[in-house]
């Protein structure tokens, strides 16, 4: 990765979890992209898929943790990724269990 794509990454990672430096939130970028997946705009998706390709957007899917994803943007990349069929049923959410 250039030094361009890497201040892309750090960028985003900035915006969206705010509540950590870029350089602590990319050592758990699979975090980063879930974030991105849930709550990011159209141009910032477009940007990380042409800049890391589709597999770590899987990747952010099928570890996803409790509370990374709202029902929304579960199902949307549940179908954008093939992970389901269209018309199919989509997984449950990850539940958080005590």
């Amino acid at each position: 990765m250039n030094q361009q794509d890497a201040a892309q990454l750090r960028d985003v990672a900035a915006r969206y979890i705010w509540w950590e430096s870029p350089e602590e939130a990319l050592r758990r970028p699979v975090r980063v992209l879930a974030q991105v997946m849930d709550k990011g705009d159209f141009q910032d998706i477009v940007r990380l898929l042409s800049l890391i390709g589709p597999a770590p957007f899987r990747e952010a899917i099928t570890e996803a943790e409790p509370g990374w994803f709202g029902p929304q943007a579960w199902h949307y990349w549940h179908y954008r990724l093939g992970f389901v069929p269209a018309g199919e049923v989509v997984p449950d959410l990850p539940q958080r269990s005590f």
